[in-house]
């Protein structure tokens, strides 16, 4: 039976996650994924945990789809954050996370690896989130198999559905994901959509191209603020998917052409949870 058949839809249904990447990033980030959230396209969003305003989209929550957004990189030149934990291999020479997803696979240990990623899940749900589900950002938890491992974990131990990369994918990453987490009973979307900041193009052309099944597809939104210029030199294209959420009527358009029905990553948790015991 199709993903979409489990969910109560027809087999041939396009069904849509609209997330927001990058929660708890910036305020700026903060006040355009919950706008999006709740007055916009958006269908979920995920949290990052270590950043210095996760406190802050904690303390607007109220109720919305959110998941965790794994965080083991600080990319950013002159903007840093680090470790929840004390992991002295997840800091670099500057004080916080490694910038490149390569810096991470060469020295992160594994077992500070695994323990970082569980104290970020619980603080989310300590700070009152309904967490919906795990993602990694950079992908750096999903593209080298002893990292997918301990992403895989963090599923099944917290009985929560992940963001995957495309079956496509996996000749080039190397090894069966999908077929590992579907082994352990974790659900995950069919397809999935590879964006950069400033998503637009990329998302009219997989909504022109959308095939039945889950697909998920992710912005970056901001509102255009200071703190923003000066932290994320891709500010203007974070700007651009808050309008596109928000107030662009071109994409509440294109969905309703291609008959697509939005959904979050909540109904995928509550299929998962369903059919997964829980941890004794």
């Amino acid at each position: 039976m199709s993903l979409a058949e489990r969910l109560g839809y027809q087999p041939d249904a396009k069904l849509l996650i609209v997330n927001c990447d990058d929660l708890g990033s910036s305020r700026s980030a903060n006040v355009a994924v919950y706008e999006a959230l709740r007055d916009g396209l958006a269908t979920n969003a995920t949290l990052m945990v270590p950043c210095p305003w996760a406190r802050d989209a904690a303390a607007m929550y109220r109720g919305e789809d959110v998941g965790v957004h794994l965080t083991l990189n600080s990319e950013w030149e002159t903007y840093r954050w680090g470790p929840i934990t004390h992991s002295p291999s997840l800091l670099d020479g500057d004080g916080g996370f490694p910038r490149t997803v390569e810096d991470v696979w060469d020295h992160a240990d594994l077992d500070e690896v695994r323990k970082e990623c569980r104290a970020q899940l619980e603080r989310a749900i300590y700070w009152g989130f309904d967490v919906s589900h795990i993602d990694s950002h950079m992908g750096t938890m999903q593209l080298r198999p002893e990292f997918f491992d301990v992403y895989l974990e963090m599923a099944v131990d917290f009985r929560l559905p992940l963001r995957m990369a495309g079956a496509s994918a996996e000749r080039l990453i190397g090894f069966p994901y999908r077929r590992l987490a579907d082994e352990e009973g974790v659900v995950f979307p069919d397809h999935f959509v590879y964006t950069g900041v400033g998503s637009r193009r990329s998302i009219e052309k997989a909504l022109f191209e959308l095939a039945p099944g889950v697909t998920e597809v992710y912005l970056h939104p901001g509102i255009d603020t200071d703190e923003l210029r000066a932290s994320h030199p891709d500010w203007a294209n974070r700007v651009e998917d808050h309008a596109y959420l928000t107030r662009d009527p071109s994409f509440r358009d294109l969905i309703e052409r291609a008959g697509v029905t939005l959904i979050s990553y909540r109904a995928l948790r509550e299929l998962q949870r369903a059919s997964m015991p829980r941890a004794s």
